[in-house]
């Protein structure tokens, strides 16, 4: 494990609040080696524009990596000094989706499967040299979803966000484009 005081790096914040720009400029401000691990997955018109975009805003020197799920077994494998991983939100996701059925979904494997994927990923990076900046939506300011899907997913992401959290070195939460040092 490195004693870099910056090893982790965990930003939330809302919708479109700024998250990904910014932890493209602390990427680019390292001046060092960058891979970029996207979660994304293109299913549909508007995704895909939003994937084309974002590709356009990154730098041509960063490799890119698109991994929806199983993070860890991919993450052995970069080699750059800095990685910035956008984003746990839509990988929660990937996972939801493996478990609806008739619009329901079953909670129980769900929520083992998130538990998994997020303390493998903390205990590949612990063995890692790189930094990490781990990007993530902040979904519990809001309402209480009226459908189970939603409640589930919450509850999902939030276990999510609290254990990366803790993990970190630094978490930070953005606000209309303003980072604000939480930890």
């Amino acid at each position: 494990m490195t004693t870099n005081s910056n090893h982790i790096t965990f930003i939330l914040g809302g919708a479109r609040s700024g998250k990904s720009s910014y932890a493209q400029s602390l990427a680019e401000e390292s001046g060092k080696s960058v891979t970029f691990l996207a979660t994304a997955q293109a299913l549909d018109e508007e995704m895909s524009a939003r994937i084309q975009k974002h590709r356009a805003e990154r730098s041509l020197n960063w490799e890119t990596l698109e991994v929806p799920i199983g993070i860890a077994s991919h993450a052995e494998q970069i080699k750059s000094d800095v990685v910035i991983l956008d984003c746990i939100t839509l990988l929660v996701s990937n996972w939801l989706m493996q478990f609806v059925k008739d619009d329901l979904v079953d909670e129980k494997p769900f929520i083992l499967a998130v538990q998994k994927e997020v303390n493998q990923l903390i205990a590949q990076i612990r063995e890692q040299r790189q930094e990490w900046i781990i990007i993530s939506n902040e979904v519990g300011l809001g309402l209480v979803p009226p459908y189970q899907m939603g409640r589930v997913y919450r509850d999902g992401l939030g276990w999510a966000n609290q254990r990366l959290a803790r993990e970190a070195d630094k978490v930070i939460f953005m606000v209309a484009g303003i980072p604000t040092l939480i930890k």
